[in-house]
C-alpha cells in the first residue's frame, strides 16, 4: 500500500477504524435511514419533486454509510473501491432526479408549499447535526471525504429546499421546486464525479509499484 498522501489530505490509520469513526458512522446512518422514510412520506404527500429527490439522497447516504462501515479498517484499495461505488451511485441518482424533474415539468402539477418548508427544515437540521459529527473526517482518504462530501451536499441540499416552499409560496407554481431538484440532481453528480476522480488516483497509487 502506498505510504503517500492524497490530495485532500492523510488520516491516521487508526482512524480509520477509530471508535470515534465508527460512532459517527452509526449516529450518521440512523438519521439517514429516519430522514429518508420521513421525507419520502412527505414528498409523495406534497406531491414536491425536491423532497423526493432529497429523500432518495438521504437513502443512498445510509447506505453509503453502511458501506463505510463495512470497509472501514480495511487496505486502502478496498476503501478506495467503496468510495467507487459510491460515487457512480451519486451520479446514478442524479441522472434520475433530472429525469423525474423533467417529467414534473412535462405534468404540471403544483407542490404543497406548507409541507416542504417543514420537512426541508427537519431535514436541514438533521443533516447540520450529521455534518457538524463528520467535519473532522473531510480530510481523509476518498472514503472518509465521500461521507462528508454527502453530507455537506445534503445541508446545501436541505436550505434548497425550504427556499422552493418559498419560492412555491410566494409564485403559485411548481417552478421553485423543480428548480431546486435540478440543482440537487447537478450537486448530486459534482459529488460524485470528485469521489470517483479521487478513489481512481487512490487505487492507482496503490498499484503503482513505486509506491508499493
Amino acid at each position: 500500500m502506498s505510504a503517500s498522501c492524497s490530495d485532500s489530505g492523510c488520516a491516521s490509520s487508526s482512524e480509520f477504524n477509530s471508535p470515534r469513526w465508527r460512532r459517527a458512522l452509526w449516529a450518521a446512518l440512523a438519521v439517514n435511514a429516519g430522514m429518508f422514510a420521513v421525507e419520502l412520506a412527505a414528498g409523495v404527500t406534497a406531491d414536491s419533486r425536491a423532497l423526493m429527490a432529497d429523500a432518495l439522497d438521504f437513502l443512498g447516504d445510509a447506505a453509503n454509510y453502511a458501506i463505510s462501515l463495512g470497509v472501514a479498517g480495511l487496505a486502502l484499495g478496498w476503501r478506495a473501491r467503496a468510495a467507487l461505488f459510491k460515487g457512480w451511485t451519486l451520479i446514478a441518482l442524479g441522472l434520475w432526479v433530472l429525469g423525474s424533474t423533467v417529467y414534473a415539468a412535462l405534468s404540471g402539477a403544483s407542490p404543497d408549499a406548507g409541507t416542504m418548508g417543514v420537512i426541508g427544515i427537519l431535514a436541514l437540521l438533521a443533516n447540520v447535526g450529521v455534518a457538524l459529527m463528520l467535519f473532522r473526517f473531510r480530510s481523509g482518504d476518498a472514503n472518509m471525504r465521500s461521507v462528508w462530501i454527502c453530507s455537506r451536499n445534503d445541508a446545501i441540499g436541505n436550505v434548497a429546499v425550504v427556499a422552493a416552499a418559498a419560492g412555491v409560496f410566494g409564485t403559485g407554481t411548481a417552478w421553485p421546486d423543480l428548480i431546486v431538484a435540478g440543482v440537487l440532481a447537478t450537486l448530486g453528480l459534482s459529488g460524485g464525479y470528485q469521489i470517483i476522480r479521487q478513489a481512481r488516483a487512490e487505487l492507482a497509487n496503490e498499484a503503482d509499484p513505486k509506491h508499493a
